[in-house]
């Protein structure tokens, strides 16, 4: 339970490289008396809990991480661990020019690397690198012996290499004990190797050794190339930014640029903050943040994004966010959050993998014992197989099966402009059935212009401008539609007060001592100002695909504005991606029927229309009775139906809303990202089921193949190692998908 006293921590955590080590530091520090809440994101590298410092102290969390072999600090420090180290001046020091790590005695090399720069690291630097460095020469050495003397004198070259190899390994093993976690693969490697000394089986004890000092190096090597896409993401903003103070420029690093502050953006050179344009015109590459290839026109008073490429003329850019905040951060942010959002098929294999490796040591007890007590079969020949049986009961491959593709489908979908927060999104948009999409802002451009102008009380220029100031101040697609054309024809805005808007009806002000409303016909009519007239005037304007709103007073019908919001050129073809993907699609607004249906046709979809917001709801409802549903929407104005739905998925180019509320959020505004969303998901739950078979695949062969004698010691920790490097260089295929390319 959190306590009243708790408060959130956040550490780096360097040397995880699979779903084992996650849950060997969450087994270490959640057993810790007020700690709660324990978070720990592989992909990450990020350790989060709960913590009530008048039972443990920060420093007690570390150490017990430490104690495992792993590399930790406080969010934004370097990592350092306690490890094992060969003496001072076996190993050249880090490249990077660290204080060296700290030493605890003479065991061996460092099986974790902890240090800042170790992802910049070469293999062979980092400590699991100089730990199969150091077993290869004590084999390469045991081996000469054999060669040059008698086969006694080798055996014991063997001994030496086997237990020098294997302390570090040994002393990580009983951590983990100490800490409640008896079953890790540190503690089956230690009995295997020890056990085949017992059994003169010495010099395959050594070559095991070496073989997981390999695996695990591998193991690495796969877990950082699958963290590479991330990574890549935050080198996007330029380290530097040319800064203007007093008409001067000068070159600061980015990261301290200040709100308000104003930047020069040379042709060629990165937008180094999310700002906005204050001078130039030039077109900006955005495909960094948004995977839209095709430049923006930027002009005075539009936004722009950090990481983003200025291709033609200089701008002069006002910050509007600090570095922190910028839109790559958040979506670095979300990419790294979603992983803990775990998926449900993650859940189950997490819960399987506990029972999985405690059952195969019980198996392995029965293959040493039942052939000798009951049969009178050799000793040594059962006691070899259940060895071997024990390096396959590690769990690594199948736990990292999971995270491993869902890390990189994550990072894959943001590299094109596709956000997903988690697993459990990426599951579920994998079995979505129904899409909803909101018309406006969604399926249509967003941006209304008004077409017909019909007066019944006044002129064209006293319907405009009172409907100008009923809606003056409102942000609405429709209002401002009504502004820009009132502007455009020098209609003056009538003064108004107290205007708010109505939910699914319009919006009211009090204009000229009374009430006046902007609003859809329907709500005229039950306000009683429709007559025969107005309703063929306006059933003819929605017949021909536009929306029409009414402009009226209390007593009096003023006049009709009709506006026409286009589909976006891509609804279409998007749409029709969903069905080949047999994927129903409907179009859920609040606009009237008529012309809802003649959009809808258009797209090649079904429609609802004249929906309340509490309509959208329940039309999602009814339809999460037939299947699993997606809505699609501009995260505002649809949060209801957002939350309702099965997955919520926002359009909209990088802005807050669009990037923290939806469960999902398209960066590019492209329709047919929808699609893409779909079959990226589809492939990553693909690519998950292949991991699975892999991992229980191989397990399985060499389980049954070790029994019958048919495979040793050194093979079943290729079963193990193999497995875990298949399973992660599969998951990397994933960074390579092409959503937009149909299959």
């Amino acid at each position: 339970m959190t306590t009243s006293n708790a408060t959130t921590c956040e550490w780096t955590i360097t040397g995880m490289d699979c779903g084992s080590c996650a849950g060997k530091v969450r087994g270490a520090v959640e057993r810790l008396p007020g700690v709660s809440q324990v978070d720990v994101a592989l992909m990450a590298e990020r350790l989060r809990l709960s913590l009530d410092e008048d039972q443990t102290s920060r420093d007690h969390i570390e150490a017990a991480v430490k104690r495992l072999g792993y590399g930790i600090a406080t969010k934004g420090n370097a990592p350092s661990r306690k490890g094992f180290v060969l003496p001072e001046g076996a190993f050249p020091a880090d490249a990077t020019g660290d204080a060296p790590l700290e030493t605890e005695g003479l065991e061996g090399t460092p099986v974790h690397t902890g240090g800042p720069a170790a992802r910049d690291m070469s293999w062979y630097q980092t400590g699991k690198g100089r730990l199969v460095i150091a077993t290869a020469l004590l084999l390469i050495a045991a081996w000469a012996v054999k060669l040059t003397a008698s086969d006694g004198i080798a055996n014991w070259a063997f001994i030496l290499a086997t237990l020098i190899g294997v302390a570090p390994i040994a002393r990580r093993a009983i951590n983990a004990a100490r800490a409640g976690m008896p079953f890790t693969i540190e503690m089956l490697m230690t009995i295997a190797a020890t056990g085949a000394l017992a059994i003169d089986a010495a010099e395959e004890a050594a070559l095991v050794v070496f073989l997981f000092a390999v695996g695990e190096v591998l193991e690495g090597v796969a877990a950082n190339k699958a963290r590479d896409g991330i990574r890549a993401l935050a080198g996007l903003v330029p380290k530097t930014a040319l800064l203007e103070v007093s008409g001067k420029t000068r070159e600061v690093p980015a990261e301290i640029l200040q709100i308000g502050q104003t930047v020069l953006v040379r042709p060629g050179d990165r937008v180094p903050a999310d700002g906005e344009v204050i001078e130039g015109v030039s077109g900006v590459d955005e495909s960094p943040v948004t995977g839209e290839s095709v430049p923006n026109l930027k002009e005075p008073g539009q936004p722009v994004f950090a990481g983003s490429i200025n291709t033609e003329a200089a701008l002069r850019v006002k910050v509007t966010k600090a570095a922190e905040d910028n839109t790559i951060a958040r979506i670095i942010r979300l990419v790294e959050e979603a992983e803990t959002a775990r998926a449900p098929t993650e859940r189950f294999i997490d819960r399987f993998s506990r029972i999985y490796m405690p059952a195969v040591v019980g198996v392995a007890l029965l293959v040493a014992l039942v052939p000798p007590l009951a049969f009178a079969q050799p000793w040594d020949t059962w006691i070899y197989r259940a060895l071997a049986l024990l390096l396959i009961g590690c769990p690594c491959a199948l736990v990292i099966s999971v995270p491993a593709s869902i890390a990189s489908a994550l990072s894959a979908g943001a590299r094109r402009g596709l956000l997903m927060k988690g697993g459990a999104v990426i599951e579920a948009a994998a079995r979505t059935t129904h899409v909803a999409f909101d018309k406006t802002g969604t399926l249509t451009l967003g941006r209304p212009r008004i077409t017909d102008i019909v007066p019944i009380n006044g002129s064209e220029a006293e319907v405009l401008a009172l409907a100008a100031g009923i809606e003056a101040g409102s942000s609405h697609p429709l209002a401002e539609a009504i502004l820009s054309r009132a502007e455009s024809d020098g209609a003056a805005p009538l003064p108004a007060s107290g205007a708010r808007a109505l939910p699914g009806k319009g919006a009211e002000a009090m204009v000229g001592g009374g009430l006046a409303w902007v609003g859809s016909p329907r709500f005229a009519e039950a306000s009683g100002v429709f007559d025969d007239a107005a309703r063929q005037t306006a059933a003819t304007l929605e017949d021909e695909g536009k929306t029409v709103v009414a402009v009226f007073r209390s007593d009096q019908l003023v006049g009709l504005l009709a506006l026409r919001d286009e589909p976006r050129p891509d609804a279409g073809d998007a749409v029709r991606q969903l069905k080949a993907l047999g994927i129903g699609a409907v179009m859920l607004t609040g606009d009237n029927a008529r012309t809802a249906a003649a959009i809808s046709q258009a797209l090649g979809m079904d429609h609802r229309a004249e929906l309340m917001p509490e309509d959208k709801v329940a039309a999602i409802r009814q339809l999460t009775e037939r299947g699993r549903v997606m809505m699609v929407g501009d995260g505002i104005n649809d949060a209801p139906a957002l939350a309702s739905a099965h997955i919520g998925v926002a359009m909209g180019s990088g802005t807050d809303v669009a990037l923290e509320t939806a469960d999902a959020a398209l960066l590019r505004n492209r329709v047919t990202d929808v699609a893409g969303t779909i079959r990226l998901s589809r492939a990553a739950m693909a690519n998950i089921r292949q991991n699975v078979a892999i991992a229980l695949g191989l397990k399985g062969v060499f389980l049954v193949t070790t029994v019958l004698g048919m495979t040793g010691l050194w093979l079943a920790i290729l079963a193990d190692t193999g497995a875990t490097v298949l399973v992660t260089l599969n998951a990397l295929r994933l960074l390579a998908f092409n959503s937009e390319k149909e299959t």
